[in-house]
């Protein structure tokens, strides 16, 4: 990584290089590294602005961390979507199949809080690191587990990887925050989630056509095996992209929010007392349980959807793991315009009310439509209930960030995530011990009850914009200072490659 000089601007040259330092300091990007302010000393006996950057190798590591993200999030549904494929093959019935998803939420709700902390003490890259460990060990396992007497060793290769996942979805509002301008966490934060998005649309899609339904068992543990070499090939080397490019964070932070956040010494900091804080925080509890409504119902549909097309379409197991990839790739687009949009309004609370409200209605629709016997209304409807549905996780990560500002990222996103995994456990189990009782559209009609008072408790939540208020602070600080006092304290950073 190169080094960045500071050149002190002289009294003598003030005058010929003030419009420069004026011209830099406003400019976004150039080279690899942008300026973001330019004024670091005490002037008019006011606080000055921070030196900020914005760095290329930002788009690196979080594109780096949605591969990896993608890696393990494809494991969760490469199970459950050939459901009655693998309980053939290990002569289990269906709720052993539904718990090699669920494992996924039941080890997310102990382990969240140690993680938080070691996150919190320790910082992305240690997290990183673990996270491309565990998944990469979990997939060799599984390739160790391709015969029928073998169900406890595949089991044991799921659980390693539902531990990797752990250290993964309560990442990207903090590699967003960490590494990006105030004027694109949102879209960041989206892209990190894209990656947990299109690898859950890959679980749906792929395993239906690596592992079709034949009858030799010779020739489906060898369609499993191919199965599960390419996804412990595809996870080895993300994990020694991880141990070679993946840094902590950039040399000089993104934003000034940021930066003020680097000046609190870490003995101040209590994880214990920031969990508080923010359980103190209505707002925030609020949103804890309307984001876990949400993502609960997304991990039953997504969970049983197998078991849901195949009641109606005996034999589509091909075709519900296009129904998945239909739900995921819409949620994916969704999830993109959503962050874009927030970058560009600000708009948190409308926002997230609108697409949970529009989720609600997906769902209405989605169940009224699913045994009418034409796949290709089910496609539209799926396509539109996940458009929405999955295009809300990264806006319930950053209306956290929000309105916790200024706690951790990691601690809010993770009871986010623990809502979810409680929620999505209950979904799954009851959900589908009434499909198994009374049908698929009394399982569905059950969901959309929980996404109705998911809606109404998120217009009770006040919007309360924590971060915005910091950097719109700075901002209207920052200017005045510049003018009113001298420019001789000032320096101008040359910047490098990454």
């Amino acid at each position: 990584m190169g080094e960045e000089q500071a050149v002190p601007l002289g009294d003598a040259a003030l005058d010929a290089d003030r419009s420069k330092a004026d011209l830099e300091i406003h400019k976004l990007e150039a080279g690899d590294a942008a300026p973001r302010a330019d004024n670091p000393s005490q002037l008019d006996g006011r606080e000055a602005l921070q030196p900020t950057r914005l760095y290329k190798r930002r788009w690196m590591i979080v594109l780096l961390f949605s591969s990896y993200s993608l890696c393990n999030s494809f494991q969760w549904i490469q199970y459950g979507i050939i459901n009655n494929i693998f309980m053939k093959f290990y002569n289990v019935d269906a709720f052993t199949i539904d718990w090699m998803s669920m494992i996924y939420m039941l080890t997310y709700i102990p382990f969240i809080f140690p993680v938080t902390w070691l996150l919190d003490k320790k910082g992305l890259r240690v997290i990183a690191l673990v996270a491309t460990a565990l998944n990469c060990a979990g997939t060799w396992i599984k390739v160790a587990s391709v015969k029928p007497n073998l169900f406890a060793v595949t089991f044991l290769g799921q659980l390693c990887c539902s531990f990797a996942q752990v250290f993964i979805l309560g990442m990207p509002s903090r590699i967003a925050s960490v590494w990006f301008g105030s004027e694109e966490v949102s879209t960041a934060c989206a892209i990190g989630v894209f990656g947990n998005q299109l690898g859950i649309a890959i679980g749906f899609l792929v395993p239906p056509i690596l592992v079709p339904n034949v009858d030799d068992m010779d020739e489906l543990a060898h369609h499993i095996s191919i199965m599960f070499y390419i996804t412990a090939g595809v996870a080895t080397l993300l994990f020694i992209l991880v141990v070679c490019v993946f840094q902590e964070r950039p040399k000089l932070p993104p934003t000034q929010a940021q930066a003020t956040a680097r000046t609190i010494p870490p003995e101040d900091y209590s994880y214990t007392a920031s969990i508080l804080r923010l359980l103190r925080n209505r707002p925030f509890n609020l949103l804890i349980v309307t984001y876990g409504l949400n993502v609960g119902c997304f991990y039953a549909v997504g969970t049983l959807l197998n078991r849901m097309i195949i009641e109606h379409y005996p034999g589509e197991e091909v075709n519900a793991g296009r129904i998945g990839l239909t739900i995921v790739i819409a949620g994916m687009v969704g999830s993109l315009i959503c962050g874009i949009w927030l970058d560009k309004t600000k708009t948190y609370k409308q926002t997230t009310l609108t697409v949970y409200v529009m989720a609600l209605v997906g769902m209405i629709v989605y169940a009224a439509t699913l045994n009418l016997g034409h796949l290709w209304v089910v496609f539209i409807t799926a396509g539109a209930l996940g458009f929405f549905m999955t295009g809300y996780l990264p806006l319930g990560f950053e209306f956290a960030v929000e309105l916790t500002y200024p706690e951790s990222e990691g601690t809010s996103s993770g009871l986010l995530n623990c809502s979810a995994q409680v929620f999505g456990i209950i979904f799954t189990i009851s959900q589908g011990k009434i499909m198994d009782s009374f049908g698929t559209l009394a399982g569905n009609i059950f969901l959309c009850v929980f996404l109705l008072i998911g809606a109404i408790m998120t217009g009770f939540i006040k919007s309360d914009l924590r971060r915005q208020k910091a950097n719109l602070m700075v901002k209207a600080a920052g200017p005045s200072d510049c003018h009113n006092g001298s420019l001789a304290g000032a320096s101008i950073i040359k910047e490098s490659k990454f």
